[in-house]
């Protein structure tokens, strides 16, 4: 299984090329994509094509977020982590997060 910081790695070597506003406005193509496989209720189902499912939208919007982190030099490990820490005060959640070390 693939952590963050291993796909945002990845994501450093495969896609560099463009400027934020591109990975924004691609982010936001996407996002809108997401929305019409779940209205049109198209999760991937084993042994189909993984094409305009609930799936590859969810994959590709996480895709331009990690890109979009990449360009702004974010470890998004540690957002996760700084966030989390502060939603748990505002919001007084009993549930910890807690990820394993590495």
């Amino acid at each position: 299984m693939a952590d963050i910081r291993y796909l945002q790695e990845y994501l450093k070597e495969k896609d560099h090329s463009a400027q934020v506003k591109d990975y924004f406005l691609k982010l936001t193509e996407e996002v809108g994509e997401l929305g019409r496989a779940i209205r049109m209720d198209l999760p991937h189902s084993v042994g189909e094509d993984i094409k305009g499912t609930i799936d590859e939208e969810i994959w590709d919007v996480i895709y331009y977020a990690l890109v979009i982190a990449n360009c702004y030099g974010i470890d998004m490990e540690q957002a996760i982590r700084l966030k989390e820490a502060y939603n748990k005060q505002r919001f007084h959640s009993s549930v910890a997060y807690d990820p394993p070390e590495r």
